[in-house]
């Protein structure tokens, strides 16, 4: 049984040491524990400093391609080195190591698929009132639009069966937290949340410039996500809104032509025909979206084949 813990990295020589110093050699429950970095096309030292700390592995890009490109990657890599359970963490040493043996306990006796490290949110003192407010909110928004249970769903702390890492195919380019999830709860994976500690704060998050871009982002982030992987009803609840617009503006057309003042209200019957056909379009284009979706499922399911038939290295 291995377990390789990867860590997403750009330019992160001064905390990739601090991190990498708390990592564990041994773990119960599994034979061998290896270490994986992505260097996600860092300026600085990264790469050395990584070796010099005994890194096992080290795969990257060239230019900077995002967390979610990076995440993807190190599965990938983690897959094809022969990984059993694969953790994932970050640089900036937030998650606290000693988690690990709790954080993969699910999926050793196989309750989880995917484990998910909940933050103690509301005593993490350089979060703000708003930041522990967002995150909750959003956790519960990603619960009912996932159809999980995780309360911490930007959590980067994970831990996840090989099995579960080869079905996995992320598209963002910003985050891979959300949409995993989404992609787990289509899927009929287990996902399981355990408590976690959290370490002191090395730097400021470079995923969350700011509130409002991490809310908007995150927002245009399920959107698309729910378009991907629900675009039946997606398009279909789209076209509802047009519809029932449609028809409320020809019932008020109706409503003054019985009372003998219909020519009046003319516009009412343009606006509602135009709603209509545009809600009947959206109807024909959720049809589309579905039969592209279902051809996205397959090709995932051969990709999923592809990398089950990786030799373990």
């Amino acid at each position: 049984m291995k377990l390789i813990i990867q860590i997403p990295c750009f330019n992160e020589e001064t905390s990739l040491p601090i991190a990498l110093a708390r990592l564990p050699r041994e773990v119960a429950g599994v034979d061998t524990v290896e270490w994986l970095i992505i260097d996600d096309g860092s300026s600085d030292r990264t790469r050395e400093v990584a070796r010099e700390h005994g890194v096992d592995h080290i795969v990257g890009f060239a230019n900077n391609r995002g967390l979610a490109k990076g995440f993807m990657l190190g599965l990938h890599a983690c897959i094809e080195r022969g990984a059993d359970i694969i953790v994932n963490t970050d640089a900036d040493d937030q998650y606290n190591a000693d988690d690990i043996p709790a954080l993969i306990k699910p999926i050793l006796e196989g309750k989880a698929d995917i484990v998910v490290g909940e933050r103690p949110i509301s005593s993490i003192a350089h979060f703000s009132p708003v930041k522990k407010f967002l995150q909750k909110l959003g956790s519960w928004v990603m619960g009912k639009v996932s159809g999980t249970t995780v309360k911490d769903a930007p959590s980067g702390f994970r831990a996840m069966s090989r099995d579960a890492a080869s079905r996995l195919n992320v598209f963002s380019n910003y985050t891979y937290t959300l949409e995993t999830l989404i992609q787990a709860g289509q899927k009929n994976m287990s996902v399981m949340s355990v408590p976690v500690r959290v370490n002191r704060d090395l730097r400021p998050s470079r995923l969350v410039r700011s509130i409002f871009s991490y809310v908007t982002r995150s927002i245009a982030t399920m959107v698309r996500i729910a378009v991907v992987y629900r675009p039946f009803r997606f398009f279909l609840t789209v076209a509802s809104v047009f519809m029932g617009l449609g028809l409320a503006f020809g019932l008020r057309f109706l409503y003054f032509y019985v009372n003998g003042d219909g020519g009046g209200h003319v516009q009412s019957v343009v606006l509602a025909t135009t709603l209509v056909l545009i809600g009947v379009q959206t109807v024909l284009l959720a049809f589309v979206a579905d039969l592209q979706s279902v051809n996205r499922r397959l090709l995932e399911e051969l990709l999923e084949a592809e990398r089950r038939r990786q030799p373990r290295s």
